[in-house]
């Protein structure tokens, strides 16, 4: 025997093994650092251990051996709940089903700020692959230590540290004796991506069972005891003023328990939901509002932005003398708002009780959130706590918040009973903040040799995030008699950006200059939208790039190729026209009286996140206009993978979701009132336009760190559709949706 281990913690991490620590939330997580303690000394931690680098904020191990992992992040159909296990799982050696996660909640998770940006990966599941590793290896060292023994000589395996001669501890024993608030260091003893049983598998998602067998999945199927149903009656149209109403045979009702006003925000209460409805539509018939016209020509849309007063940032500026086109290209590209189109209304459940509130949503950030409402009520925001539920839809900033804020300013006027604040269908889509519309103009020129010599990309948007961290941001508060003024938009700051996102293109070009036209004020209600501006910005680069291919005679793919300096960023290129079966020589094609054409596109989300190409196949009936996706094949490189069906479900959700948004989608409104309120009004991608195949080939790279791919398909699919559209027609359209009418009077033209 060599005696005693005596080790350091620093160079014991280093090296593999740790320090003795056992975990507690108490004084850990569910509190936010003080500002010195999120400095911690020497490099920066890595993912969201740089902001919250204490060990227990993200790993919990209980003295009866149960194990819990805690995100701040959101989970919202991404899949990351199940892959934050299987890390979990992976470097503590416990098996899967051994590992609990918790998600976003103020009173037990690390502060992540929103769950956005394909960042949860990023920034949370970094911080639990190193949490969890030396995790391992303090309690590594803690064995070493009891077994006197080196700390090599021992194995983990099945939450327990076993020494040559089997003798075992169980995580459990070696945490019971001391509870340790112990930071993170910035470096772990990783596993060998060689060694994973867990990381790397297609585990199937741990959330599925309760969606497809009808469990209580989402915040909407929350039933608390003594639980009471709201109803908000919105105003008529932006800006409209409440003058009066009559409310004396709502409150008459029955069921009817309260009605709630407040300034322009008017709401119901009764003890079932459906007497909330039934009031809800009696008031709102009771109520008399005054409107005003303050809406845009929707039909001179991109004139009315680009004629907007704006903020113009150049953000590339690259030339080179010496490089020359002779042939030149213009073209301008238009994306209209968008809404979300959740198909489950927004819903959340809040309780106030003993000066504390307590709230149920599907926010996207919970400590922003938690901010806001805790400013529209005048309360403390410790008094107030924001627990994440899923919702029946999301992937960007709809109406979460906003009922968030109805539910807890009108459970603030009924302590003690918990108040189910559900959205109708048309004030979802009325209400919602919808994704930005965008105009994007270019121009370029080709050198003799057929390469782009001169780029010139120009884009007019606004901020893409108005999400809640102050009041002003929420409807409820914006609403109120003594409203809160709604914050001045900014520019999100690149190189992620916001309406400049994906502007700055990744390929290769002599002379390049992007202008960010930003609008401080749009004419609607916006804010973050799944991928921001990449998706509008890659579909004009991806669909701009295919018409200089045309330009210069050459193959799509291999004009991309050839402009193309990024390896891993060839290697999905490649990768997807191999598996589509891609041919320089493809001609539009007849099948089933439909035109059949063939499209591509690539893209790496903000330029620093998962690559993606995908290759479609789209038919296009000539007499109808009508365009379906056929098949589509993509290639993606999200870095190291953790769960590759959680990545596939991703791409294909990005594939559908955005050939969604290209070919049916747009708000309409006239010059008062939003008129798209139903999905006969704003139509989507239904069950007979899905694609027949959707193939998603993964490039793993094991070691690497993670890219976020929840956001990364959604240009790629909208420009591999709309140039797909462009072969079979011969006719390129460049202004979003790409309707059946416009395709048809393309064909016509």
């Amino acid at each position: 025997m060599n005696g005693p281990v005596i080790l350091d913690r620093r160079s014991v991490l280093a090296g593999g093994g740790a320090l003795i620590v056992s975990f507690s939330l108490r004084g850990a997580v569910a509190q936010e650092a003080k500002p010195q303690e999120l400095k911690p000394q020497g490099p920066k931690l890595p993912g969201s251990l740089a902001t919250s680098p204490y060990l227990d904020s993200w790993i919990r191990i209980d003295a009866d051996g149960r194990i819990t992992a805690f995100t701040g992040k959101a989970e919202l159909g991404q899949g990351f709940r199940t892959a934050f296990q299987q890390i979990a799982a992976e470097q503590l050696d416990v098996p899967f089903d051994a590992i609990k996660v918790i998600t976003a909640d103020t009173k037990l998770t690390a502060n992540e700020g929103y769950t956005s940006g394909s960042h949860s990966m990023q920034d949370s599941g970094t911080a639990i692959l190193h949490a969890a590793a030396q995790v391992r290896a303090l309690l590594m060292a803690e064995a070493a230590r009891r077994f006197e023994l080196p700390a090599e000589n021992l194995r983990s395996e099945n939450a327990a540290v076993i020494a040559p001669d089997g003798r075992r501890l169980g995580y459990g024993e070696l945490v019971a004796a001391d509870v340790l608030h112990v930071q993170a260091q910035p470096t772990s003893p990783l596993k060998d991506p060689q060694s994973f049983k867990v990381m790397g598998q297609p585990v199937p998602r741990v959330d599925i069972p309760a969606k497809v067998t009808g469990g209580a999945a989402y915040v909407q199927d929350m039933r608390l005891p003594g639980m009471v149903h709201a109803r908000v009656v919105r105003p008529p149209s932006y800006g409209a003023e409440l003058m009066e109403f009559d409310a004396a045979a709502v409150e008459k009702m029955p069921g009817v328990i309260r009605i709630v006003r407040d300034g322009n925000f008017l709401a119901v209460v009764a003890e079932k939901e459906f007497s909330a409805v039934k009031a809800m539509h009696a008031l709102a018939a009771a109520a008399k509002w005054r409107e005003s016209a303050k809406l845009p020509n929707q039909n001179d849309l991109p004139n009315v932005l680009t004629r907007l007063p704006s903020q113009d940032f150049a953000i590339l500026s690259r030339s080179d003398p010496s490089v020359t086109g002779t042939r030149r290209l213009e073209a301008t590209y238009t994306r209209p708002y968008q809404s979300h189109g959740s198909i489950g209304p927004s819903c959340a459940v809040a309780q106030f009780a003993d000066g504390a509130m307590t709230v149920w949503t599907h926010t996207q950030g919970v400590y922003p959130d938690r901010q806001a409402i805790a400013e529209m009520l005048g309360m403390p925001q410790p008094s107030v706590r924001l627990i994440h539920v899923e919702g029946s839809g999301c992937y960007g900033h709809n109406g979460a918040d906003d009922a968030a804020a109805d539910a807890a300013l009108i459970a603030r006027a009924l302590p003690g009973r918990p108040v189910r604040v559900q959205w109708m269908r048309e004030q979802e889509h009325g209400w919602e903040p919808y994704g930005p519309a965008m105009v994007t103009k270019l121009s370029a020129a080709l050198d003799e040799a057929g390469r782009i010599a001169d780029w010139n990309f120009a884009v007019w948007s606004n901020t893409h995030s108005m999400r809640p961290g102050g009041a002003g941001s929420l409807l409820a508060a914006q609403h109120i008699a003594k409203p809160f003024a709604v914050p001045a938009p900014k520019p999100l700051p690149l190189p992620e950006g916001g309406g400049d996102r994906n502007a700055i293109p990744i390929y290769n070009f002599p002379n390049a200059h992007v202008m960010h036209h930003f609008i401080p004020a749009m004419p609607l209600r916006i804010s973050a939208m799944r991928a921001l501006g990449a998706y509008h910005n890659v579909f004009s680069l991806e669909s701009f790039m295919d018409e200089l291919a045309g330009l210069a005679g050459a193959d799509p793919v291999e004009f991309r190729l050839k402009h193309l300096d990024d390896q891993r960023g060839r290697d999905v290129v490649e990768k997807a026209a191999q598996e589509f079966g891609w041919s320089r020589d493809r001609k539009a094609a007849q099948n089933r009286g439909q035109n059949l054409g063939y499209g591509f596109a690539f893209a790496r989300y903000k330029n620093l996140a998962a690559y993606c190409a995908i290759a479609s196949e789209v038919e296009v009936d000539r007499e109808t206009g009508r365009a379906r996706l056929v098949r589509a094949v993509a290639a993606v490189d999200a870095g190291q993978v953790v769960n590759p069906d959680g990545i596939t479900n991703q791409i294909e959700g990005a594939i559908v979701q955005s050939t969604s948004w290209t070919l049916y989608e747009s708000v309409a409104f006239d010059d008062t009132r939003i008129t798209s309120i139903d999905w006969q009004t704003y139509p989507i991608l239904r069950f007979n336009s899905v694609p027949d195949s959707i193939k998603v080939h993964i490039i793993n790279r094991p070691g690497q760190p993670f890219l976020g791919s929840g956001e990364t398909g959604q240009g790629p699919a909208a420009a591999s559709v709309a140039n797909a559209i462009a072969h079979a027609t011969g006719k390129r359209l460049r202004n979003l949706p790409l309707s059946r009418k416009r395709i048809k009077d393309a064909i016509d033209a």
